[in-house]
């Protein structure tokens, strides 16, 4: 019987000590968040729902582009949003996309004076539209040659914006940081997606996203060096073939669209579609015969993406799981609570 009692009292205490350490499950401190690139703001119903329900109204707001323009071998602000709705309820992050094109063109000492252009601007929008910010994103798929320009650049806005600055990190920059350089700002913005080859092969894995593909680059996050927050992708897109060859990448055309039997078969395939005529759809020409593969990003894949990048990300006390993005048709199937098991992840 003494026995039996010690044995017992070791089997609790053994259970106690699990639980208190190896045992105790990982509890994530991430905040999830959306992304909105459309030229106008406002939210239907289903929309603020989800982005209150699942991301606590953070919302990151592409408030304009910033392109090159040839006819005037300058500079200009290109598809500025138009806000339609009260935002007071949002807790807005200013991202603002900067073509490499443009610091291509721009010469050394002209990045100071653009830097106070996109701070102005910045400004004049949030003001207008009551919208007190905190940090700013800046999105740019800088090369080698423009490095130095956009680094510049960057060092110049946070002078004079004197909030948090942001940059998004695509993979390659990652995998190559002692090329591409890593930018002077205070946080990065992973986007882990738009990691496969596009290519007429319908048997080609997901370009938005795949596990094979992903693997090349995850390994050597741990040594990048600036804390990261993460983008994944919740979107979807249409490949055109015609004749083998790549034609056109669609985002506005999706299942939806595909489903049409006036105008498509499906094939084989579950996700590739065969044109059965010659149409116009939504502005897009479709030759009979052109072949459409769907490539989509579901929960399942959203979870299989954050479970392999958590692996290899170095340690941040609070990161943000951003979401790209919030109007797409891929965003509008899934439920908030959807959103915050796959952010439980980190």
């Amino acid at each position: 019987m003494r026995q039996k009692i010690i044995f017992s009292g070791l089997v609790i205490t053994g259970l106690i000590i699990c639980c208190l350490t190896g045992c105790k499950k990982k509890i994530s401190t991430a905040d999830s968040a959306f992304y909105y690139w459309k030229t106008t703001l406002l939210l239907d119903k289903p929309q603020a729902d989800l982005l209150k329900g699942a991301a606590d109204n953070q919302l990151y707001v592409r408030l304009f582009d910033v392109i090159w323009d040839e006819q005037k071998s300058d500079v200009r602000p290109n598809a500025i949003i138009s806000i339609n709705q009260d935002v007071s309820q949002f807790h807005i992050v200013p991202v603002i996309y900067i073509t490499n094109k443009t610091f291509e063109k721009l010469s050394p000492d002209q990045t100071g004076p653009l830097a106070e252009k996109v701070n102005k601007l910045i400004n004049e929008i949030t003001a207008q539209n009551k919208i007190s910010y905190q940090r700013v994103q800046i999105d740019c798929d800088w090369t080698t040659g423009t490095k130095n320009r956009y680094f510049a650049f960057l060092k110049t806005f946070k002078e004079l914006n004197r909030k948090q600055l942001e940059a998004t990190i695509r993979l390659h920059q990652v995998k190559y940081a002692d090329r591409t350089g890593v930018p002077p700002v205070d946080k990065g913005l992973l986007m882990f997606y738009n990691m496969g080859k596009i290519s007429a092969n319908l048997k080609q894995r997901n370009s938005i996203y795949n596990t094979t593909d992903a693997a090349k680059y995850v390994k050597y996050l741990p040594l990048y060096q600036l804390p990261l927050d993460i983008a994944l992708p919740l979107f979807s897109w249409a490949i055109q073939i015609r004749e083998g060859k790549v034609i056109q990448l669609y985002g506005k055309i999706g299942q939806q669209e595909l489903s049409d039997r006036a105008n498509f078969q499906q094939t084989a395939q579950s996700n590739v579609y065969k044109a059965n005529k010659s149409f116009y759809l939504s502005g897009v020409y479709i030759k009979e015969n052109d072949v459409f593969k769907l490539e989509t990003v579901n929960q399942k894949l959203l979870d299989q993406a954050a479970y392999q990048l958590s692996k290899h990300l170095a340690h941040l006390e609070k990161r943000n799981i951003i979401y790209y993005e919030l109007s797409t048709n891929a965003a509008a199937a899934l439920k908030a609570e959807d959103i915050k098991e796959v952010s439980a992840h980190f």
